[in-house]
């Protein structure tokens, strides 16, 4: 199954702000990260992992396409 961040952070009703603290990043990180602007390195994706239960192939860090 893959999942975006901003579904990830949703279906746990978190908001930007709790997801980054709860990673460790700054919420500016967070949002770059939801927006595909930037990614996350290595430990982070880790983190990411642990704290939502979630292996990194289900991540998908493209932003939505839209047509």
């Amino acid at each position: 199954m893959e999942i975006t961040l901003k579904v990830l952070r949703a279906s746990f009703d978190l908001s930007q702000k709790q997801s980054a603290k709860l990673v460790g990043v700054s919420e500016d990180t967070w949002r770059s990260w939801e927006q595909a602007k930037t990614f996350p390195d290595v430990p982070k994706i880790k983190r990411i992992e642990q704290v939502f239960n979630v292996n990194y192939d289900d991540i998908v860090f493209l932003p939505k396409v839209t047509v």
